[in-house]
């Protein structure tokens, strides 16, 4: 079984630990870092795992997962750096893989050994109840067998896929901040139904079991193949939408006030701007 490195105890980390449990992962195989004391002894007595320095944790690890904030990024690939350089008797090819948002693989590279295989993956906030995405792309070095072993670590908290390192940002833009942009909208549909005559309470409960089945409906049609032999998943959503929209009803007066506020055009504003945004906030080798 491989031997996982967490450096970074924080959400991110943490999740990462608990889905690798729940799937079966034995904690004797995996080994955190956090600096923070009272952060450190909550992880090692919640998941009986050994908390201790980078140095300890990276030695045979097979899989040096860096999750801590863009930051302290520099501080703590020095010290990975250090340590693999120390352990000149370790036989073990570690593949590093970051999860800290805006760190490009060729920054990693040139801090690592000539070499080095690298992975960069865009996980997003669902991987704390297993129900994230993660998009892995892999670096200059990396294997596609390395990169199947990456995935397969965060198929434990969710869906994943691969996609040129390239498109990260978009990634950034649609999946990363994405769960905050539909948090904002059933915010938006309790106001609503609170200004419509709703108690809070049962506004907030129709509003949340609607989002999630309606989410299982499209997650099952997608699966199905869009409802029809050939059809282009990217259309499913629209003919769900037609589906429960009768001509001249409710929800087609309703979805004309939608179409009429510009909603779709806010929507691809937001997603050019998250992407814009997480360029700038890039670190790459340079």
């Amino acid at each position: 079984m491989s031997r996982i490195a967490i450096i970074g105890g924080g959400n991110i980390g943490e999740a990462l630990l608990a889905g690798l449990l729940r799937a079966g992962r034995q904690a004797r195989d995996i080994v955190v870092t956090e600096r923070v004391a009272a952060r450190a002894k909550y992880l090692s007595e919640t998941y009986s795992v050994l908390v201790t320095g980078v140095a300890d944790a990276v030695e045979n690890a097979d899989f040096v997962i860096v999750a801590v904030k863009p930051s302290d990024v520099d501080f703590v690939a020095d010290e990975i750096a250090n340590a693999v350089a120390r352990d000149e008797a370790d036989s073990v090819e570690h593949v590093f893989v970051t999860v800290v948002a805006g760190v490009t693989t060729s920054y990693f590279e040139t801090k690592f050994a000539a070499g080095a295989p690298v992975v960069r993956v865009m996980p997003n906030a669902p991987m704390v109840v297993a129900a994230g995405v993660s998009a892995l792309a892999k670096g200059r070095f990396a294997s596609d067998e390395q990169l199947k072993g990456v995935a397969a670590l965060f198929e434990s908290v969710g869906g994943v896929l691969t996609v040129p390192e390239s498109q990260l940002d978009a990634v950034t833009a649609v999946s990363g901040s994405g769960p905050a942009y539909f948090f904002l909208m059933v915010e938006a549909l309790v106001d609503a139904g609170v200004a419509a005559g709703l108690t809070r309470a049962v506004a907030t409960d129709l509003v949340v079991q609607t989002m999630a089945g309606s989410a299982a409906m499209l997650l099952e049609r997608i699966d199905e193949g869009g409802g029809g032999a050939g059809s282009d998943p990217d259309t499913t959503p629209a003919r769900l939408r037609a589906t429960v929209t009768s001509p001249a009803g409710t929800t087609a007066a309703g979805l004309a006030e939608l179409e009429r506020g510009g909603l779709r055009a806010a929507v691809g504003e937001a997603v050019a701007a998250a992407k814009k945004r997480a360029g700038q906030l890039g670190v790459t080798s340079e």
